[in-house]
C-alpha cells in the first residue's frame, strides 16, 4: 500500500486557510479534476476526481468521511471510490494538518491502495502523481485565500464584493506527468546520494 507524507506550504496564514480547509466545496474546487456532488449527513461526501494520464481518463466517483478537529487545525479522511469504466477501485485514509504563522505549512500524511487495472500504476507512480496534484491544490488554495482577502469587507470600504476565484483545471495531461517524473528524479538522486 504506498504512503504519502508531505509537507506543502501555502502562501497565507493558516487562520486565513484553515476556514477554507474546512469547507469541503473550496477543497473540492481547489483539487484539479475534483468534483464535489453532495452530501451524505455527518461529514460523508460523495464526489468524484477525474484523472488524465495521456488518452486514458479515470474518474472516480466514491464518498469521503471528513472529521475535523478545528482547536488542532487537523482533518481525518477516509475515502474509497471506483472507476467504472476501467473497473479499478481506489481507497485511501491520511491526515492533513496546517501549521505556521505567515506561511501555512499543510502536512499530509496518509496511503492508498488501486486496485484493477490502474493498480500497476499507482504503485509504481502513484505517490509522484499525488504529490504533483498537491503542489497544484496548494497554489489553488493559496489564489483563493488572496481572493478571500481582497474581497473582504475593510472598515473603509464597506461596499466591497468578494472576489472569486477561478476553478482549479482538470488533472493530468502533459504537466501532470512531467511534475510527476521530475518528483520520482528526485527521489531517486536523493536514494542514491544517501547511499
Amino acid at each position: 500500500m504506498p504512503q504519502l507524507s508531505e509537507r506543502i506550504e501555502i502562501d497565507a496564514p493558516p487562520d486565513r486557510v484553515w476556514p477554507l480547509l474546512s469547507d469541503p466545496a473550496v477543497v473540492a474546487g481547489c483539487i484539479p479534476g475534483a468534483t464535489l456532488e453532495e452530501a451524505e449527513g455527518e461529514g460523508v461526501y460523495k464526489g468524484t476526481i477525474r484523472v488524465k494520464f495521456g488518452p486514458t481518463v479515470a474518474t472516480f466517483r466514491g464518498e469521503a468521511t471528513l472529521a475535523y478537529d478545528h482547536d488542532a487545525r487537523r482533518c481525518t479522511i477516509d475515502g474509497r471510490g471506483i472507476d467504472r469504466k476501467g473497473a479499478s477501485r481506489a481507497t485511501a485514509s491520511g491526515t492533513v494538518t496546517a501549521e505556521g504563522d505567515t506561511v501555512t505549512v499543510l502536512t499530509v500524511d496518509g496511503s492508498f491502495n488501486v486496485t484493477g487495472p490502474l493498480e500497476t500504476f499507482a504503485n509504481a507512480g502513484g505517490v509522484h502523481v499525488a504529490r504533483a496534484l498537491l503542489q497544484d491544490f496548494a497554489a489553488n488554495m493559496a489564489q483563493q485565500a488572496g481572493a478571500q482577502q481582497a474581497g473582504s469587507v475593510s472598515a473603509d470600504d464597506d461596499t466591497r464584493e468578494p472576489a472569486a476565484a477561478a476553478p482549479a483545471r482538470e488533472a493530468g495531461g502533459i504537466g501532470l506527468l512531467w511534475r510527476a517524473f521530475v518528483g520520482w528524479l528526485r527521489q531517486l538522486f536523493t536514494r542514491s546520494r544517501q547511499d
